[in-house]
């Protein structure tokens, strides 16, 4: 891959086929399926995320939250989803797991077989935790180079504890100093950790090329469910999605190009 890819715009996490047509209608340029019930990554069955697919029906880029790596099962998960999707649905753009619970050495060898046990054509998207500590993973400058390392094309920068501070409850400071480090290594940059609709707008400005949400836009927080005028909200506060006449294709071989916005 030369260049940053073409990630961009709000990205909202669904975890059931009812919540496909807000987060679509409300102007979300990716769709996430996660589960998050079982953890900041948490992954659904791989027969709700087909049936979330078969709904989104190509209209927008989704991924799959997969949990985590240590785990060793988040290929497996892609592999089981992609063989349960009905002909007409599209495959998911990329998908992701996080570093919980492994040093620095175990997430070099446990992403790069991540990324080989993949389906062709699927994108693996590298996760660090902000709150590094709390989730006993490498840190976020450290992941950021070793993913620059493997040629990783976009990397999420999150939170691991979703029931404590948000990402910038200490400001913006250190996601400024993070991002600016993942620009220089010609990375992607995707950004998620309990944002408010000021603080979505704030990690925007701070250059950021995707943000991530899913409890700022649900009626009930993050186990509630996706409201479209708040997804909207959202979208106006996030970095401006990207469109097609945008996006030189060979920044991204492989990407995706669907209804308007690139991934």
């Amino acid at each position: 891959m030369s260049g940053r890819p073409a990630w961009r715009g709000l990205l909202v996490s669904v975890r059931e086929p009812a919540e496909v047509e807000p987060a679509v209608r409300g102007g979300a340029a990716i769709i996430d399926v996660k589960e998050p019930a079982c953890g900041p990554l948490g992954p659904a069955a791989p027969a709700t995320i087909a049936a979330i697919a078969t709904i989104i029906a190509g209209r927008t880029p989704w991924t799959i939250a997969c949990g985590e790596l240590a785990a060793g099962a988040a290929a497996a998960l892609v592999q089981e989803t992609v063989d349960l999707l009905p002909p007409a649905a599209t495959p998911p753009a990329a998908v992701k797991a996080g570093p919980a619970g492994i040093d620095l050495a175990a997430w070099q060898n446990a992403f790069r077989a991540f990324r080989a046990g993949l389906p062709a054509g699927v994108e693996a998207v590298a996760v660090a935790y902000a709150d590094a500590d709390c989730a006993s993973a490498p840190a976020v400058d450290r992941i950021l180079v070793a993913a620059a390392e493997q040629g990783c094309g976009l990397v999420l920068i999150d939170t691991f504890a979703k029931n404590g501070p948000g990402l910038l409850a200490e400001g913006t400071e250190r996601l400024a100093r993070w991002l600016d480090q993942g620009r220089r290594l010609g990375l992607g940059l995707a950004v998620a950790g309990r944002l408010s609709l000021d603080e979505i707008a704030a990690v925007a400005r701070l250059g950021a090329d995707v943000v991530g949400v899913r409890g700022s836009v649900c009626r009930g927080g993050r186990s509630g469910r996706v409201h479209p005028d708040l997804v909207t909200a959202a979208a106006h506060a996030a970095p401006r999605r990207r469109t097609l006449k945008e996006q030189d294709p060979r920044d991204c071989p492989g990407s995706v190009h669907l209804s308007g916005t690139s991934l």
